[in-house]
């Protein structure tokens, strides 16, 4: 019997707003990568090198404060960085930009090439306060996104009140930390009751 495989991969939230992130290329996968990482954090800290920058990606990276600096991809701009996304359409610069990372200890993505990447950006559903991330463990973006369209149709827009309210409710509850888990258990069972 075949073993199944599985998705070993650990989800977190980062707080990119500070994080330093450098986005390496200009083109199509670069705007792309800019595009998602501001939809879910409009305040993240990145800067972008590349020798061109696409008129959507200025304006998209002048709207957030995104730095660009024009010219080619050297180790220095990895100074400081604790994330880099390589998007580039020549393989020996995205493997330098990986390279680069590995010997910085800085967490790195290269664009379609899941060997050289240590996370990956999957499909992120936001509704207020809630956030919920897809992997497909970098097989398949398409299910991720039809994953993503499906769960913002179906959680309800209304589902931060309900997320502020229980915030405010546990903030009410006495007892230890086992106890209010339990409390907030039984107030919140109706929720996943088929």
């Amino acid at each position: 019997m075949e073993a199944v495989e599985r998705n070993e991969l650990y989800p977190v939230f980062l707080k990119v707003n500070y994080l330093n992130t450098l986005i390496v290329g200009g083109g199509n996968v670069a705007l792309e990568k800019l595009t998602f990482l501001l939809k879910s954090s409009p305040n993240a800290n990145v800067q972008m090198v590349a020798p061109f920058f696409r008129e959507e990606t200025i304006a998209k990276a002048n709207a957030h404060g995104v730095q660009m600096v024009e010219g080619e991809y050297e180790e220095k701009y990895l100074e400081g960085k604790h994330i880099a996304i390589a998007t580039t359409d020549k393989e020996e610069v995205n493997v330098q930009v990986y390279n680069d990372c590995k010997k910085r200890n800085t967490l790195v993505n290269v664009a379609d090439n899941p060997p050289y990447c240590d996370f990956y950006m999957g499909g992120i559903v936001t509704k207020g306060n809630v956030k919920i991330a897809i992997s497909t463990n970098g097989k398949s973006p398409t299910t991720a996104k039809r994953l993503r369209q499906f769960f913002e149709e179906v959680i309800p827009e209304n589902i931060d009140d309900l997320v502020q309210n229980l915030n405010e409710y546990r903030k009410t509850i006495k007892g230890n930390f086992e106890e209010k888990v339990e409390k907030l258990n039984e107030f919140t069972k109706s929720l996943v009751e088929k």
